[in-house]
């Protein structure tokens, strides 16, 4: 299971157009041939925050020039799971046939169930899309809070723990068949169970924490995350930072409870391998997509 990193589509100092993100992703999907030459069963999960964003603020100027509805959280989620795991599914058949590798790519848009008495839901902590007023956002639906840098009022939804993905069994099947399967991205789409099956939520899931339960539903022997950085380090971008090769379970409980990753970027990454290793016992690699070919590469979270 690999969980591709916001950097898989969009760079900092990117205006996120279509061309650049092609660009981006072909990248990302290159630098898996290491994996994918050794025959691997490869699944691929992804984030799309910056796109989700974009999705809400095109939403934003169709509202206010012409009246049109604001789509609910879910089914934007549902949009830009399509949209970027056709971006990936293109790339990788480029890849796969610029290396005479014989391999299918398959894209399911993923719902992901989360318990409707999450406590999530009490406390919305993550921010979506544009910037208000205080007195625009008085006048919207939802629950809206002022950014900590004074630009504005967001809204901010639940991001509640996932605990089941919809098909999931067919993801794996198709997965051990041999096809590339591109799934749970943006952490899926967030439904709690009612009567007639599921229906959506306004929420965000952490899309490693799902990348990681679709790895120990379908028994994954490596979890990979991709990120920005090579390693994972103590101290980041301090004097004393120390890049680290290898953690135990126990070791990389002890850090975060020192609070030496970022909650905002590093923790829910070690939360998520965390997840996988105890569950699991394989490892999990966090490191940055252009190290994959290097077997020294990232660090190890292992049991």
């Amino acid at each position: 299971m690999v969980a591709f990193g916001g950097n898989a589509l969009l760079r900092a100092g990117q205006k996120g157009t279509y061309k650049e993100q092609q660009e981006n992703v072909e990248r990302t999907c290159a630098s898996l041939l290491s994996l994918l030459k050794r025959d691997i069963n490869l699944v691929i999960g992804h984030g799309n925050g910056p796109q989700v964003g974009n999705e809400l603020l095109r939403q934003d100027g169709g509202r206010k020039a012409y009246s049109l509805e604001v789509m609910p959280m879910d089914f934007c989620g549902a949009e830009t799971q399509g949209s970027i795991a056709y971006l990936i599914e293109s790339a990788m058949e480029k890849v796969l046939q610029r290396e005479g590798l014989n391999r299918r790519v398959v894209s399911l848009v993923t719902r992901v169930e989360v318990s409707a008495d999450d406590p999530a839901f009490k406390n919305p902590t993550k921010p979506v899309g544009p910037y208000y007023t205080q007195e625009e956002a008085a006048a919207m639906e939802g629950t809206y809070k002022p950014d900590a840098r004074g630009l504005g009022w967001r809204k901010v939804v639940p991001s509640p723990k996932p605990l089941d993905i919809c098909n999931i069994d067919l993801v794996e099947r198709l997965a051990r068949e041999g096809s590339i399967v591109i799934t749970v991205g943006g952490g899926g789409i967030p439904v709690v169970k009612d009567t007639l099956g599921h229906k959506g939520v306004e929420a965000v899931i952490d899309k490693d924490l799902a990348s990681a339960l679709a790895a120990i539903k379908m028994k994954a022997d490596e979890f990979y995350i991709l990120t920005d950085v090579a390693k994972v380090f103590l101290n980041f971008r301090k004097e004393n930072e120390q890049a680290l090769d290898t953690m135990t379970v126990a070791q990389a409980r002890e850090f975060l409870a020192q609070g030496m990753f970022g909650e905002g970027s590093m923790a829910p990454k070690v939360r998520a391998g965390i997840m996988f290793v105890e569950a699991c016992g394989g490892q999990c690699i966090i490191t940055e997509a252009g190290e994959l070919d290097n077997p020294l590469a990232g660090t190890r979270i292992i049991p």
